[in-house]
């Protein structure tokens, strides 16, 4: 049985859109200046969400640009340094890259309903977060539950990016034998590998794959993930994502507010 966590990260790795890294730039360059999960910042955490991974990921951008800013001769850009943070291959690094990812994708959730107003922390009356006090993502499952909805979320997150990549046409077969190649060179297990390949070769179907998102933080997860998958340059690819928006319950403004934070025009 395919890790789906583990996953996250080595598709990623395989099939993220030529303008990913800079997405993945904006969003963590975004949190390390609202000082996400620290001090300041209109949208912060609970303390202690976002250690772990997302901390790591979110020091070593901080290091990253600030030594861009000493040494602009040598500075190769956001993208370039968050593609030396989540461009790495291999079966010791694909699970981390994974969890770094899922954090991240769970940030933005949680910045955008708050900044919605749509949901709170229970600290402060509103309704709690799949992990209680944070979503899930932002900190380890606890419970075989929060196990569960762990993997049920990293294999939704899988399904919107291959979903995405079908929207303006089917995967081909030489696209499909490049991802799957891949896959096995960033260590993606044959289950893992087979299970992509099964997906790819599903005809798209938004109305069920919209019905499996159980709510509007996965959604927003799902959404964004999708934004990485695509270069949204195409009307297919942006009126699938107006639908994916739609269909999952996502408000209009909520994913004008995802878009800017990814830096992305749809």
């Amino acid at each position: 049985m395919a890790n789906f966590g583990d996953l996250v990260g080595a598709f990623l790795q395989s099939s993220m859109a030529p303008s990913g890294n800079n997405r993945i730039g904006n969003v963590l360059e975004g949190l390390q200046q609202s000082g996400f999960g620290g001090q300041g910042g209109q949208a912060q955490a609970p303390e202690g969400a976002g250690g772990g991974i997302l901390g790591s990921v979110l020091d070593m951008v901080k290091g990253g640009l600030s030594n861009a800013a000493q040494n602009p001769t040598q500075a190769g850009g956001l993208g370039a340094l968050v593609g030396s943070l989540f461009g790495g291959g291999g079966s010791s690094v694909k699970g981390a890259i994974g969890g770094g990812v899922m954090a991240m994708l769970a940030s933005v959730a949680m910045q955008a309903l708050q900044n919605s107003g749509r949901q709170q922390a229970p600290a402060s009356g509103g309704m709690p977060w799949s992990g209680g006090n944070m979503p899930l993502g932002l900190k380890a499952p606890e419970t075989p539950e929060e196990e569960r909805a762990v993997e049920n979320t990293a294999q939704l997150l899988l399904k919107g990016m291959i979903n995405a990549a079908k929207s303006d046409g089917e995967i081909g077969p030489k696209e499909m034998e490049r991802i799957v190649g891949k896959l096995q060179e960033t260590g993606a297990d044959d289950d893992a590998r087979q299970w992509v390949l099964n997906e790819m070769r599903q005809p798209l179907n938004l109305d069920a794959f919209a019905a499996e998102i159980p709510n509007l933080e996965v959604a927003i997860q799902v959404y964004a993930a999708s934004l990485l998958a695509v270069e949204v340059d195409t009307d297919a690819e942006r009126d699938y994502l107006h639908q994916l928006a739609a269909k999952s319950g996502i408000p209009a403004g909520v994913a004008l507010q995802i878009n800017k934070t990814l830096g992305v025009t749809v």
